[in-house]
């Protein structure tokens, strides 16, 4: 089956640059991303330290740095998105 693009089928398109306002639920869905990454980060860390097979502990320790970067992204996001419209109400 072939995939499309819901987006422009409905004649939306694609958006160049995220909107200057996040809508409620936009702002719940990122909290609960952040949520997810850092229980992910932290299990992922916990598993580590429980495992005795090497090959598995350092595939746990990648597993929690990346949650870990996604989680930082995710904020570095926010981050700037609230740095940008503090300036712009100055």
């Amino acid at each position: 089956m072939q995939q499309q693009n819901m987006g422009t089928e409905y004649g939306q398109g694609i958006m160049q640059q995220p909107p200057q306002i996040i809508s409620s639920k936009d702002s719940l869905y990122l909290t609960d991303m952040l949520s997810w990454n850092l229980l992910a980060m932290k299990k992922s860390h916990f598993y580590a330290t429980q495992c005795q097979d090497q090959e598995i502990k350092a595939a746990m320790e990648r597993c929690g740095q990346m949650h870990q970067q996604h989680y930082e992204r995710i904020l570095g996001h926010l981050n700037q998105q609230n740095q940008q419209s503090t300036g712009m109400q100055q």
